[in-house]
């Protein structure tokens, strides 16, 4: 069943969308190992982002948003399903989910939405192939190359192996402006999961952007101070890490300058904020700006430096936060959110801004309420897990 091809939800089957909801087109980009503050409306020394600036400034910033599980797999399950890592099962970024999960863009599907997949799943190792609840699928196995490796490396497209043609970025937004410009929105809204391998090691620019930042300096937290005064009082554990590949000496098994590497990282994300201006202008030119939700997302943080160490996965503040932008229909401009909301709250959010069934049994909640001041009890408290290497 997980190797089907894709199949349409009949276009006999009644919508199920709660009374009175107004169906809206939905568009989520997610990006991978996304820093919250690596923006340029954030105050970042190096990064430009004006279209994600754009988007801030017309939505709603969930400041404090954040990952139960800062590992690229378990995040991207949370985010379908709703749930916590522990209940989804996705653990680490080799076991598929489990069969008969339910992901939220099924629920859109019986909503009445045309729904598509595009980029990166990376939730069973290798598997691509196309998933439940998505009529349109383009994805690649794994990590994905930001430029194909060969000239026969291929993505599946709908079942079938079809060669990536040249910048991943780029060619993930044609696919998905091409497919928006055969929907008729008037008579079936859609929703487009835009799932980039950006801005994912090892960082890679578009030759546009290549060198963009070469005379930008990174400064390094005070906290990658390899000395007796920097970690002390901190675990022995944390200065063993140092000594790792997660350390800022020898980075990802190599003898990577990490502050020019870093340069590339803000680079990479130039091509992903591309893409989000080009998926607005065509939604202004066409008229349906106006009635599409945009979320804009990252998977996990990550650590450029602090603590010593690079990478992910502990539960270090640069690690568990991402970026959170909501604009459309129903949502205020211009608003800043203090809630901490999670990865796991996309999912009874958008279902929630869309009208649609809800999940249940979930542990996510729908921010909805909270974007425009109305949820006084929001969470004060939350549970992290981490269960992939032992060292962590």
């Amino acid at each position: 069943a997980l190797r089907a091809a894709v199949v349409p939800v009949p276009t006999s089957v009644v919508p199920e969308r709660i009374p009175g909801a107004k169906p809206k087109n939905v568009i989520l980009i997610l990006t991978d190992d996304h820093r919250s503050d690596a923006m340029g409306f954030m105050g970042h020394p190096i990064a430009e982002t004006p279209h994600l600036d754009a988007l801030a400034g017309n939505g709603v910033h969930f400041k404090n948003a954040l990952v139960t599980t800062s590992l690229c797999s378990p995040s991207r399950a949370s985010i379908l399903t709703g749930l916590y890592t522990f209940r989804h099962r996705v653990i680490d970024n080799n076991r598929p989910i489990p069969p008969g999960t339910l992901y939220f863009p099924q629920y859109l599907q019986r909503a009445g939405y045309a729904t598509s997949f595009f980029g990166k799943w990376h939730m069973g190792g290798e598997d691509d192939h196309p998933q439940p609840g998505f009529d349109r699928w383009v994805s690649f196995r794994g990590q994905g190359e930001y430029f194909p490796p060969t000239p026969n490396y291929t993505l599946n497209v709908d079942g079938r192996r079809e060669k990536q043609k040249g910048y991943i970025t780029d060619e993930l937004t044609d696919y998905a402006l091409d497919w928006m410009k055969q929907q008729k929105p008037a008579e079936k809204p859609f929703f487009i999961y835009l799932s980039h391998k950006a801005v994912h090691a090892n960082f890679t620019p578009a030759a546009r952007h290549e060198g963009k930042f070469a005379n930008k300096k990174a400064v390094r937290p005070a906290t990658a101070a390899n000395t007796v005064e920097n970690y002390a009082l901190k675990p022995r554990w944390l200065r063993d890490q140092r000594n790792s590949w997660h350390g800022v000496d020898f980075p990802y098994h190599s003898d990577l300058n990490v502050d020019q590497y870093y340069q590339r990282y803000c680079e990479t994300l130039c091509a992903v904020d591309d893409s989000v201006g080009r998926l607005v202008a065509y939604l202004k030119a066409s008229g349906q700006y106006a009635n599409t939700v945009i979320v804009f997302m990252g998977d996990n943080g990550l650590l450029e430096g602090e603590h010593g160490m690079v990478d992910k996965r502990t539960m270090h503040e640069p690690s568990i936060r991402i970026p959170l932008i909501v604009r459309g229909p129903g949502l205020p401009a211009g608003r800043v959110v203090d809630g901490q909301v999670l990865a796991m709250d996309l999912a009874p959010s958008l279902l929630d801004l869309c009208g649609a069934p809800a999940l249940t049994g979930i542990q996510g909640r729908s921010w909805r309420a909270l974007a425009n001041g109305k949820d006084p009890a929001w969470r004060t408290a939350w549970f992290y897990e981490y269960n992939y290497e032992k060292q962590f």
